[in-house]
């Protein structure tokens, strides 16, 4: 049974071991993917990953726990999509350390089913992450803008003995007639040349 994936994917698929890496990239071409495999060191995956820039990458992880958890803190640091384990045998406490590494999710069995789910799962929660980022990075603008103002306006209280609203109405009326933005006005209080 074929699987289509919502939208094709550039796929990464990572494995040290080729016939088991050739086996992953076979369910991930039949699920309609576009695959790069490779059998690859901790070291090497940096150019790799550079060069291919996946949508998605897979890392098989085998018996060695520590190089793996390399493997994947390696691929997590340069890939810009979200990263992925296939593990040969389910353990908790190894998905969580690989979790805390940067994988999005992981997948057992390799079935065309569990791949795909595992990479619908992955690619949404990485979307979720990215979208909560940017929101982090407007929230914290909104907060670096209000400090300027609120600077400015202690500046301005004290230069001219004024309140806090009487301030603010002045940056804003200062503003609006030099069609400007009130932050960069405050901005230039706070250095010393306006108001």
């Amino acid at each position: 049974m074929t699987i289509a994936p919502v939208r094709p994917l550039c796929i990464l698929a990572a494995d040290e071991e080729p016939a088991r890496l050739e086996d992953l990239a076979a369910t991930l071409r039949s699920l309609g993917h576009d695959v790069t495999p490779f059998v690859v060191k901790a070291d090497e995956a940096a150019a790799i990953i550079e060069e291919s820039d996946p949508d998605v990458a897979i890392v098989a992880l085998h018996d060695d726990d520590e190089h793996a958890l390399e493997l994947i803190e390696a691929i997590t640091s340069r890939v810009s999509g979200p990263v992925l384990a296939a593990l040969e045998v389910e353990d908790a406490e190894f998905v969580s350390r690989a979790a805390a590494r940067g994988i999005f999710a992981y997948v057992r069995p390799l079935s065309a089913e569990s791949v795909q789910a595992a990479i619908e799962v992955a690619v949404q929660r990485h979307a979720d992450v990215e979208a909560l980022s940017g929101e982090i990075g407007r929230l914290e603008s909104a907060l670096e803008r209000r400090a300027i103002i609120e600077q400015a306006k202690g500046i301005l209280m004290e230069r001219h003995s004024i309140d806090g609203h009487e301030a603010f109405e002045m940056l804003r009326q200062r503003a609006r007639s030099s069609n400007g933005r009130v932050v960069e006005l405050a901005r230039s209080v706070i250095e010393s040349r306006g108001l």
